[in-house]
């Protein structure tokens, strides 16, 4: 019942999560935005290890991993903040959808493997084919857009490189201590570029932006982040990754709702299409076991 509790728990935050970046920026706020979030979540996840009596490792493996956690959570979140001014919240959500094959792309360039077989490539062109049919439809109402997918593109890829790289080192950190490293390390980045590239007329935000701010920080980065671990933790692999293919409609549904975004024929169908080119990425082993099954099945019958 807990992991139940905790997997559709994380399925709500990931689903809130870029609308709630878009209601946190304000017109020009987005990057004390970013700031404050990421200053309330390395807060709490500091109250979290002085409660639970954590250390954080220093050899040089565990400070490799920190800087590159660092340097993944800084990239990623500026771009797609920055992002997030120009696009609804519902296609931040699709592309971040995409994760699962940048990252699986990624695993097959630096571990030397190759992954793909016919079904994955299957399942990568078809999602790259939903992405063509709603971004080719829908970016020339505004070249500010192309702008933001792009920003959000490489919010993405760089998230998705972050985490092949940091599990390339292989230490026996944990999820909590990797990204508490990385929070002490982005955290003043994001401090440093917020006071060299934003005027103090933008630091005044309404009551609307710090709610956002203030959910993002203790639900999205502290309590979400807690519950992703524990339900991989207590889940297989494939069921994790359900999410994915999830939090992409009932996000572009939550801004259509609360945030008057469109959902065109163009939108829904390359959606659509985005989705089941990750569930065969994602499900291919048992989609070609599941069909050779019924294969065999029907022509035995005969």
């Amino acid at each position: 019942m807990i992991v139940k509790a905790a997997y559709l728990g994380i399925i709500i935050i990931w689903t809130t999560t870029p609308l709630a970046i878009q209601w946190s920026s304000g017109e020009s706020g987005y990057l004390l935005a970013v700031t404050a979030r990421m200053a309330i979540g390395l807060c709490v996840l500091t109250l979290l290890f002085i409660f639970k009596k954590l250390t954080m490792p220093l050899t040089r493996q565990a400070v490799y991993v920190y800087l590159l956690s660092g340097l993944s959570i800084f990239l990623s979140m500026l771009f797609v903040y920055w992002g997030a001014q120009f696009i609804p919240s519902g296609w931040i959500a699709i592309i971040f959808g995409l994760s699962p094959i940048i990252t699986g792309i990624f695993s097959s360039v630096i571990f030397k493997q190759n992954i793909f077989s016919l079904m994955k490539l299957s399942g990568l062109i078809l999602a790259v084919t939903g992405l063509g049919i709603i971004f080719g439809n829908n970016i020339s109402i505004s070249n500010s857009a192309l702008w933001g997918v792009t920003a959000v593109f490489i919010s993405t890829v760089t998230h998705a490189l972050g985490a092949v790289l940091i599990k390339r080192v292989n230490t026996t950190l944990s999820g909590m201590q990797a990204t508490q490293g990385g929070l002490i390390i982005a955290v003043p980045l994001f401090g440093m570029t917020m006071i060299s590239n934003q005027a103090p007329a933008d630091y005044e935000l309404s009551i609307t932006n710090w709610l956002a701010i203030v959910y993002l920080g203790l639900i999205a980065t502290a309590l979400g982040f807690s519950l992703y671990y524990f339900v991989l933790k207590n889940l297989d692999a494939m069921k994790v990754s359900m999410i994915t293919l999830i939090t992409p409609v009932t996000a572009l549904l939550l801004g259509a709702m609360l945030n008057n975004e469109s959902l065109t024929l163009s939108i829904l169908l390359g959606t659509c299409l985005i989705l089941a080119g990750l569930a065969i990425f994602e499900f291919d082993k048992h989609i070609c076991l599941n069909f050779t099954r019924v294969s065999n099945k029907i022509f035995s019958e005969k």
